[in-house]
């Protein structure tokens, strides 16, 4: 009976099981940066609205000089607008990162001891959670209230990228794994885009800043409960998987028990001199996503004097362009490496540069262009259709340098990388009390240099080929024997 109800079932399903768990993690992603990013549209309309000079002398673009097609939901004479200054709005969208940080290490620990399902999806359920009570929250507790809910909010979602890079090693076959990690990674720069044209849309048509948190935070629950009906830690715990499926899968990688790993060589990873250049590179990275992420939509109300709507819609093109820059990226990169133009070490050096100097000077100019929105709009743009450059770059490293570790490093690189999530907004807040362009100006000058340290770092230090460690985790004495088996190693690599 239960081997008939389990082959009904596998019928059912039109594609592959390991193709389903990679478009739910898809899904996983994009819902947790839509409950990530919807603040920072909706905090514009959060706050009260402080006069314009109407002046460019001072650095001011004069609200008259853009074009209103659209209505403001919220304007100067709003009673229900919160009285944050920019040093309080930059603590309100640091917050998250603080929550973010922490859980990053434990989750990829627990997801390679016991399986991503659950470290994921318990991860994105809170998240959703929260979400949906941030409304009570800001009532209940004001800012205090709202920096606290977003601490727990970042708590759940530092899972999601440890887990998900174990629940790959277990579904994703090497000669599908590209293919099935950019789409699963791709749902960040969808969440981006859901994330920020959404909530300018939402807005801008019921008038309430609450509606996006009801929204997403729906949206979540709906992914969860149909992520624990549908996908499982591994294909030998699948209930419905077909037995063709499996067998290939089994082939492909290998038995792959979730019983307790082997032990992880903290000293050797902690001691290897290309994961802390790969740290540095995704310290300058997430310095500049995060500048952008968080604050372009308060760029362009403060600054450009944008409504909601033609916020939340071109807020978004950005990330449009960098979802379809990193697919061109990487096919461009995958090209390069497989005609030995360029070694893999090179190959990621050079794409990270790419991704770190081009947007660095893209945001500079941008910040030169004055009150000509159409111009901002395409530098920004541009910037961010640069970064996708850093996927086959250094976003790719951490597999480069040990397979059986990737969710160990990258929760190691990415919760680093993370604090960058709690500085650059603060910073911000710091640095444009009025949100004037001379103010903004310095924020990208700070981001250029910190984009340009950090790519030198890399570019100095990194490696595209496998750390000895990864082989072996026992005495470093191994270490000649382990490198003058690379090339064997490289051929059963999983």
């Amino acid at each position: 009976m239960l081997t008939g109800w389990r082959l009904l079932l596998s019928r059912f399903f039109i594609i592959p099981q390991r193709w389903v768990m990679a478009i739910m993690g898809f899904l996983a992603v994009a819902n947790a940066y839509t409950m990530r990013v919807c603040l920072n549209i909706a905090i514009t309309q959060m706050v009260r609205k402080k006069p314009s000079s109407g002046s460019v002398d001072d650095g001011s673009c004069p609200a008259q000089d853009v074009v209103t097609d659209y209505t403001l939901i919220v304007d100067d004479a709003e009673p229900t607008g919160f009285d944050w200054d920019e040093q309080t709005q930059g603590l309100i969208l640091s917050a998250f990162y603080y929550g973010y940080i922490v859980t990053h290490l434990p989750g990829g620990i627990l997801a390679e001891r016991f399986g991503g399902k659950y470290s994921l999806g318990i991860g994105v359920l809170s998240t959703a959670v929260f979400t949906l009570l941030t409304p009570w929250a800001v009532g209940a507790g004001g800012a205090t209230g709202l920096i606290v809910l977003r601490v727990f909010e970042g708590l759940g979602e530092g899972t999601t990228f440890p887990a998900l890079n174990a629940l790959l090693a277990r579904w994703a076959p090497l000669g599908e794994r590209g293919r099935m990690g950019s789409l699963v990674f791709g749902g960040a720069q969808i969440g981006n885009i859901a994330g920020t044209y959404l909530s300018g849309l939402v807005i801008n048509e019921t008038g309430e800043w609450q509606s996006v948190f009801y929204l997403f935070g729906g949206l979540g629950i709906l992914w969860f409960i149909l992520w624990a009906l549908l996908c499982y830690n591994d294909p030998e715990s699948h209930p419905y998987i077909s037995d063709k499926e499996k067998k290939y899968l089994e082939e492909a990688l290998g038995s792959h028990k979730s019983s307790q790993p082997s032990a992880i060589p903290w000293k050797a990873i902690f001691m290897s001199i290309p994961l802390w250049a790969l740290v540095c590179a995704q310290i300058g990275h997430d310095y500049g996503y995060f500048t952008m992420v968080t604050d372009l939509p308060k760029y362009m109300t403060g600054v450009l004097k944008f409504d909601i709507h033609r916020t939340g819609t071109l807020a978004a093109l950005p990330y449009v362009v960098m979802w379809i820059s990193s697919i061109v990226f990487g096919w461009m990169c995958d090209k390069i490496v497989k005609r030995n133009w360029l070694t893999v070490t090179n190959a990621r050096k050079t794409f990270t540069t790419i991704a770190s100097v081009g947007p660095g000077i893209c945001m500079i100019l941008a910040s030169y262009s004055g009150c000509d929105a159409q111009t901002v709009v395409i530098l920004f743009t541009a910037a961010m259709g640069l970064m996708g450059a850093f996927y086959p770059g250094m976003k790719v490293n951490a597999l480069d340098l040990s397979s059986n570790y990737a969710g160990t490093l990258m929760a190691i690189v990415n919760g680093i990388g993370a604090i960058t999530g709690i500085i650059a907004p603060y910073l911000v807040g710091l640095l444009t009390p009025d949100s004037t362009l001379v103010q903004w100006r310095a924020v990208f000058w700070i981001t250029l240099v910190v984009f340009i340290v950090t790519n030198l770092v890399f570019v100095g230090w990194a490696s595209g080929e496998e750390e000895w460690w990864n082989r072996t985790t026992e005495d470093p004495r191994k270490q000649q024997e382990a490198e003058a088996n690379k090339t064997v190693s490289a051929d059963v690599k999983v």
